[in-house]
């Protein structure tokens, strides 16, 4: 039965059914004593701003502590082991051992083999991601990637390899942690449930800030790009790769599907950092049952942001704003109750590190705690096909805008495009 009076639901009843699942079965080789030591035992690699809220994250769940921290950058290594130490005292948890602290070019190895660590959570460029995720997993890892998992299709391709080798044995999460989000998700149920009816088209933004970083004045060109990685087209993918997959994955997501084809153009024009990456996109993604998704993202605007999706079906039409309605209008009207206005979010400072809060505010927390449940009860989680399909959705858009031409997935996998950086770390 419908009705066109818009229901609300809030968070509390979306998880109450799940309440007290939790943590309730726990594999006998996990279980290390006291309540403290008895924790999974996670390593951080990259520590700068959004591997330190993931790793933050994962402490919050009550069953991780950190026992190891990795980075290229001396300074960023001392930063985190400072916070985690301190962190970690108020948990209740011992400070990191100086023996895994790891540091360089290779610490990506030494972390991912260091028998204090059971849980690698990897935030290093995105560049890097293939490697590392291989390390993790031949190390006999669980692994936590952040988005996207590669730069271009061969590195996606090695993803998905790895993915294979890890299934039925170690759990391989993704950081689209839009998926985790209770209003997200109950908008996503409906829609699959056929509230909207069929959909015929739909639309999505991603106005994001402009990225305020040092400018290391008296590093290298080398050292520079690694540390502004988010500035550099090869080491982060670009900003339709990087940055706005969160909201590509919502559309892969509510379509049930990924594009065959894109259509794009972007620029660099009122950008003013000194990297290469685009300023802006505008695409058209191109999915099966011949529905069209226009896309539109910025990473320069000051003082305002916004995020959202919406889809255009025969019943209805949906919004899902990072802050502001995640609502569906038309026959079947309902909205999530913590929603606000789109032209008020809650603040108008856009976070890079990604700690938002209004519709995404558990989104972390359920990810997190979800990752760490499929561990401990042995139901290992392996989203290497979910994170290679959504990055795949974004370079074939950026692929598209590159050449100035019309981009299909067929022809994205078939060339099987490899970057190279240029940067031999060894001699940073």
């Amino acid at each position: 039965m419908t009705t066109k009076r818009a229901k609300k639901i809030g968070r509390r009843q979306f998880i109450g059914a799940a309440a007290g699942a939790g943590f309730a079965v726990m594999k006998p080789q996990w279980v290390r004593g006291s309540e403290a030591n008895s924790a999974l035992r996670a390593g951080l690699l990259g520590c700068g701003g959004r591997g330190t809220v993931d790793a933050r994250n994962l402490i919050d769940t009550g069953k991780v502590r950190i026992t190891a921290l990795a980075d290229l950058f001396e300074d960023q290594l001392e930063k985190a082991a400072a916070y985690f130490n301190q962190y970690q005292r108020s948990k209740g948890f011992a400070p990191v051992a100086k023996s895994q602290l790891f540091l360089g070019p290779k610490a990506y190895a030494d972390i991912a083999n260091s028998s204090a660590v059971d849980v690698v959570v990897i935030a290093t460029p995105p560049y890097f991601h293939p490697e590392h995720l291989a390390a993790g997993v031949e190390a006999g890892k669980h692994v936590y990637c952040e988005k996207p998992v590669g730069v271009d299709p061969y590195g996606v391709n090695r993803v998905l390899e790895t993915g294979r080798r890890a299934e039925g044995k170690l759990s391989l999460d993704v950081g689209l942690q839009v998926r985790s989000a209770p209003p997200f998700a109950e908008l996503m149920r409906r829609i699959h449930a056929g509230a909207l009816g069929t959909i015929a088209t739909g639309e999505a933004y991603y106005f994001g800030t402009a990225i305020e970083r040092p400018s290391w004045p008296n590093a290298s060109p080398a050292e520079r790009r690694l540390r502004n990685w988010i500035y550099d087209r090869v080491l982060s993918g670009d900003i339709i790769v990087e940055q706005d997959i969160h909201a590509v994955d919502v559309c892969n997501w509510a379509l049930g599907s990924r594009p065959i084809a894109a259509n794009a153009t972007g620029g660099r024009k009122a950008r003013t950092d000194p990297g290469d990456v685009y300023g802006h996109y505008n695409a058209i993604f191109s999915y099966p049952e011949d529905v069209t998704v226009s896309f539109t993202s910025t990473q320069f605007d000051r003082g305002w942001w916004d995020v959202n999706e919406r889809f255009f079906g025969a019943k209805g039409v949906s919004q899902s704003h990072y802050s502001g309605p995640v609502a569906i209008y038309g026959d079947e009207a309902w909205s999530w109750d913590t929603a606000g206005s789109p032209l008020t979010p809650e603040s108008k400072s856009f976070s890079p590190a990604g700690a938002f809060r209004d519709n995404l505010a558990q989104a972390d927390a359920e990810k997190m705690n979800s990752f760490v449940s499929s561990i401990l009860t042995g139901d290992f989680h392996n989203q290497a096909q979910l994170g290679a399909t959504a990055t795949l959705s974004c370079i074939l858009a950026r692929q598209a805008a590159y050449s100035g031409r019309r981009v299909s997935w067929d022809e994205l996998l078939r060339q099987n495009e490899r970057w190279e950086s240029g940067i031999d770390l060894d001699r940073l």
